[in-house]
């Protein structure tokens, strides 16, 4: 389970972003001001700071520089209205800006824990449904037991499936995900990647469900 900081000092945005990622299983620590924010991250623990640009007090700028002084590296998510270019400068590792869609704040959260995932390898690495299986160290993808071949993006597709069972993904949150929203949205890149998924998984595959509308469900 991941620990997040949010520093947001707006209170309808903060509550916004903290119930829906709460339902989403992720544990939400927020502080209203940079003040607050710093003094929650020298206890450290975090992994993952989303940091509003604009606050009172102490900046968001400033919260960002003083981490990366410090040499915290914990990934930040900046939320702006205003300079995204000078985040990306000051050590922010992206940003999301204002106003933004939940599906796409949830993706772009997946998508930096994703990327900063260092973990032992051994058999707490691997994440699995029934008989399939995932080591995300050593990328060993085994059904029931025997080995296949996955591309890496067929990988991170299947990855994202099998850490949401039984929810329904819309297409634009698995794009966002897997293809970290460089792709063209009305692309038919997931439809493609999700028909080559399920031909590997072999009888598996169907577990895949299409949601007419919606997006697809693994479970």
């Amino acid at each position: 389970m991941s620990n997040l900081l949010l520093v947001e000092d707006e209170t309808r945005v903060a509550d916004f972003i903290r119930r829906g990622l709460s339902a989403e299983n992720y544990v939400v620590t927020h502080a209203p001001s940079g003040e607050e924010a710093l003094e929650h991250l020298k206890a450290g623990g975090f992994n993952l700071v989303i940091l509003d640009l604009m606050l009172p007090g102490i900046s968001g700028q400033d919260v960002c520089r003083q981490m990366r002084s410090r040499r915290d590296q914990t990934p930040i998510l900046m939320l702006t209205a205003l300079d995204r270019v000078g985040g990306l400068r000051l050590g922010a590792d992206d940003y999301l800006p204002k106003p933004f869609d939940f599906e796409e704040l949830l993706a772009r959260v997946e998508a930096l824990l994703r990327r900063s995932d260092i973990q032992p390898t051994g058999a707490d690495d691997t994440i699995w449904f029934e008989g399939v299986a995932l080591n995300r160290s050593s990328f060993k993808t085994t059904v029931d037991g025997e080995p296949i071949e996955l591309s890496a993006k067929e990988r991170d597709l299947l990855r994202l499936f099998l850490v949401n069972p039984g929810k329904v993904m819309s297409r634009e949150r698995i794009l966002n995900s897997v293809w970290s929203a460089q792709e063209d949205p009305m692309t038919n890149i997931v439809d493609v990647y999700v028909g080559r998924l399920r031909k590997k998984l072999d009888g598996y595959g169907d577990r895949i469900q299409t949601i007419r509308g919606a997006g697809y469900r693994f479970g």
